[in-house]
């Protein structure tokens, strides 16, 4: 039921998006051979989605021990591992709309983080070859890495509001701006985002940025409300956690910044689909008065 749900809901999109899409591709000028292909946009799409949700560790087991196995008859014309891997960049953009699509609205209490995607062990940074032009050294809490990172934001229901993946050195401030565009009300975060420049660019578009404060900084008054929901920021790192150990979000067995890309969108995509997500049971009735 999950999977015909998955494949309804890609497919309707893709129908809508994909005729639109070519349109704006520019001309060549060059015949090109269009030969119909075994997948569809929408079968590869709900396919590599359906990997993140099946809890195999690897897409090669996934492909190979489940769906050759057990799914045949849902999708007859399934190709080989290789041939699949071939097919995948062709859906990166119809794939990363269709997330766009699965993000919820905010309304009006919202979380921002970000958590490193690390693409190696510290000790093969010199022999990667992979990201060797893309991925950069960074610093989280937990310490060096070398990769990238993943900047989102989450309402108070662990929905998914909005996301920016960025190399590894870049300030974790810097993406927000854009990431916090279509917010409204308050937007919690650690002691990473305290920025005056910030706070105001922010205040112009109606949102109020809360941070924690630093050791060396003077305590400021804040509301109740806010410095309750200000210890409650700990749902974002739930839902990195859940991101990574649950939905494969982070490996390095990547061999194409392209299928890497896909790996993080389509995981968030299988996130959205999640039945029971973190959250803060903030909406009852008895406590709607505060919000």
């Amino acid at each position: 039921m999950i999977l015909t749900q998955l494949f309804c809901d890609v497919d309707d999109f893709c129908q809508a998006f994909i005729p639109q899409w070519e349109k704006t591709l520019l001309d060549t000028g060059e015949k090109t051979r269009k030969k119909q292909r075994c997948l569809s946009p929408s079968e590869i799409i709900t396919l590599i989605v359906h990997y993140h949700q099946s809890g195999y560790e690897t897409f090669k087991w996934f492909y190979q021990r489940h769906l050759l196995k057990n799914l045949t008859k849902a999708f007859p014309r399934l190709p080989s591992y290789n041939r699949f891997i071939e097919l995948l960049p062709d859906i990166l953009l119809p794939l990363t709309a269709f997330m766009q699509t699965r993000c919820g609205k905010s309304k009006g209490i919202a979380f921002v983080d970000s958590t490193p995607l690390c693409v190696c062990k510290n000790i093969r940074i010199p022999r990667h070859k992979t990201f060797k032009h893309e991925a950069q050294r960074g610093k989280s809490s937990t310490g060096w890495f070398y990769g990238f990172k993943l900047h989102i934001i989450v309402d108070d229901c662990g929905e998914i509001l909005s996301i920016s993946i960025t190399k590894g050195n870049v300030d974790d401030r810097k993406p927000v701006p854009k990431l916090a565009k279509n917010l409204i009300g308050k937007l919690f975060g650690d002691r990473g985002y305290i920025s005056k420049k910030l706070t105001e660019l922010l205040a112009t578009d109606d949102v109020e940025l809360i941070t924690t404060i630093k050791k060396n900084m003077k305590p400021k008054v804040m509301a109740a409300f806010d410095a309750l929901l200000l210890r409650k920021r700990s749902i974002i790192e739930t839902i990195n956690d859940q991101l990574k150990n649950i939905f494969q979000l982070e490996h390095s067995r990547h061999r194409s910044l392209t299928n890497y890309m896909i790996n993080i969108v389509a995981c968030l995509v299988a996130y959205s689909y999640q039945d029971k997500k973190p959250t803060l049971n903030l909406r009852r009735a008895d406590l709607l008065p505060l919000l």
